[in-house]
């Protein structure tokens, strides 16, 4: 009778630590990396700036390890986070962490419709937002904007949705970075879970010297 009591206590626990272990190993898993080539695009006349060139960080959801594959890791929804910009010793440059904004996501632009020979514009609420999420599936990676820099301009401007809607166009003056260097972290989190990386942006010399670069340990230190 004993015995027949201890296996099903014994079996039960095993049953619920095998759960535990599953929904462990099925939960997102967000990384995020620097990306070292830096996107670089032209644009035709009448636009706010000739030429741009765009610094991102990539995020991914780590697929599972080879010995879980027989399971599924789930999707990480609604992807949101901020990005908060600071000198070399720590302190911030802005009192307001910035949102972020993911390329993958609409540009919060009326979108421009034809119907025959008629070009008209329709006006989506949710796309004319501050907020950007996205979801990201195992194994996929997204990238996240953070800063950019046009033309002959010595300054740099966080980019994120708010930079659509800032007079002049695209340099938002809230998110200004005269020339110089910075640290930057970008903070991600997504059902319950939450990843943060540091990094330096290095906003020197001409627009090609424009870059991210892996943080120092003494960065994370301050």
């Amino acid at each position: 009778m004993e015995l027949t009591i201890l296996g099903v206590i014994l079996g039960g626990a095993i049953a619920i630590a095998t759960t535990i272990a599953v929904e462990y190993f099925r939960r997102p898993k967000l990384r995020l990396s620097a990306i070292e080539q830096a996107v670089e695009v032209s644009y035709p006349a009448g636009k706010p700036a000739r030429y741009g060139r765009y610094l991102a960080l990539r995020l991914t959801n780590e697929p599972l390890p080879w010995y879980a594959k027989w399971m599924q890791r789930s999707a990480a929804l609604q992807c949101r986070g901020t990005m908060s910009f600071h000198h070399l010793d720590g302190q911030k440059v802005f009192a307001a962490d910035m949102p972020v904004r993911f390329a993958e996501s609409p540009q919060p632009i009326p979108m421009e419709i034809h119907l025959g020979g008629y070009v008209g514009i329709l006006v989506d609420p949710q796309r004319l937002s501050a907020d950007s999420r996205v979801d990201v599936y195992p194994g996929e990676e997204v990238r996240l904007d953070v800063a950019a820099r046009f033309d002959n301009d010595a300054d740099c401007y966080g980019w994120s949705n708010l930079s659509y809607f800032s007079n002049p166009a695209w340099r938002n003056a809230d998110w200004k970075l005269p020339a110089g260097r910075y640290l930057v972290k970008a903070v991600v989190s997504s059902s319950g879970e939450k990843c943060a990386t540091l990094f330096r942006l290095l906003n020197e010399g001409t627009s090609r010297d424009f870059r991210l670069e892996r943080a120092l340990p003494s960065d994370t230190a301050r």
